[in-house]
């Protein structure tokens, strides 16, 4: 199982800047982006940081548990909300 986001999706939703958001977290604005491309994993820091930029938020509705990728070829589950099928 994978720990996957819809902070993405969320930001998309609310007009809300990655750079902003990113700031918000405290963290790097190249983590956030790394972690959207799929090329970083979800950190706790992370997490703690999603958690503080979207405080109206639970944490259920910021992560979800995903079935791991097949191998390196699959794209990132990027972006998308639960229930949703990727595009």
């Amino acid at each position: 199982m994978i720990i996957r986001t819809t902070i993405f999706g969320i930001c998309r939703a609310e007009k809300r800047s990655l750079i902003k958001v990113a700031r918000a977290m405290g963290i790097s604005v190249s983590q956030i982006y790394r972690v959207r491309e799929g090329k970083r994993p979800i950190s706790q820091k992370f997490i703690i940081g999603a958690v503080r930029a979207f405080p109206q938020r639970r944490l259920d509705e910021l992560f979800y548990l995903s079935p791991a990728p097949d191998g390196p070829g699959d794209p990132p589950d990027r972006c998308r909300s639960r229930g949703q099928p990727a595009h």
